[in-house]
């Protein structure tokens, strides 16, 4: 599995962008649903900067810099087809998002990794029950979690109905644990950017996740 950077020409998305990514995307990629490690990572921004606050709205623009990539995570035997995307413009909610040159990036070596989104198959009443469902997704990757720490709740809509997410941060991981927690991810969803992990420099507040 590799991330394929996408460097991208897009002045803003909506907050709550994810579904008509994911849309646009697999218009171009008739493949991606077939592939159950696949996953879009939701285009984030910047949390705050030069007097800009990333805003609470999720049908509020996200202001984007040139900075800002389209990343797909991907097996290797499938990154030289969705190298097929540069050069083209998808419509995500209305706004032009034009694809450049891709670069792939092998999965991070750092041992506390976080996901913003992580959804379940079932509404859990309290965290405690929402950490023991982790574990148990957890086990089943041979991964023994030592610290876990949730964070906020994100609303991710759709079509067919809310998706209710939280943002989740597994630290002290072993090298192996953490490249098999990227691999893998956790829970459903991985096409609207859910239960994909990446790296965090350590455990602080997830409140800007």
């Amino acid at each position: 599995m590799v991330d394929l950077q996408f460097a991208m020409d897009c002045r803003a998305l909506p907050v709550d962008h994810a579904w008509a990514l994911s849309q646009a995307l697999q218009a171009e990629l008739s493949w991606l649903s077939d592939e159950p490690a696949v996953g879009i990572h939701s285009i984030h921004g910047a949390a705050t900067g030069n007097g800009w606050v990333r805003p609470e709205d999720p049908n509020a623009l996200l202001q984007l810099s040139r900075r800002t990539r389209l990343i797909l995570r991907l097996p290797g035997h499938r990154v030289e087809e969705a190298r097929g995307l540069e050069g083209k413009t998808l419509s995500v909610a209305g706004q032009p998002l034009a694809l450049k040159q891709a670069t792939p990036r092998t999965l991070s070596t750092q041992t506390t990794l976080f996901s913003r989104h992580l959804a379940t198959e079932e509404a859990f009443v309290n965290e405690e029950q929402l950490l023991d469902w982790v574990a148990g997704r957890l086990a089943a990757l041979d991964i023994r979690p030592r610290k876990l720490l949730c964070g906020t709740s994100h609303d991710i809509h759709t079509p067919q109905g809310d998706i209710v997410t939280r943002s989740l941060m597994i630290a002290d991981l072993e090298y192996d644990e953490a490249i098999r927690l990227q691999q893998a991810g956790i829970g459903p969803h991985r096409l609207l950017g859910c239960g994909l992990f990446i790296p965090h420099k350590g455990i602080q507040s997830l409140s800007s996740y």
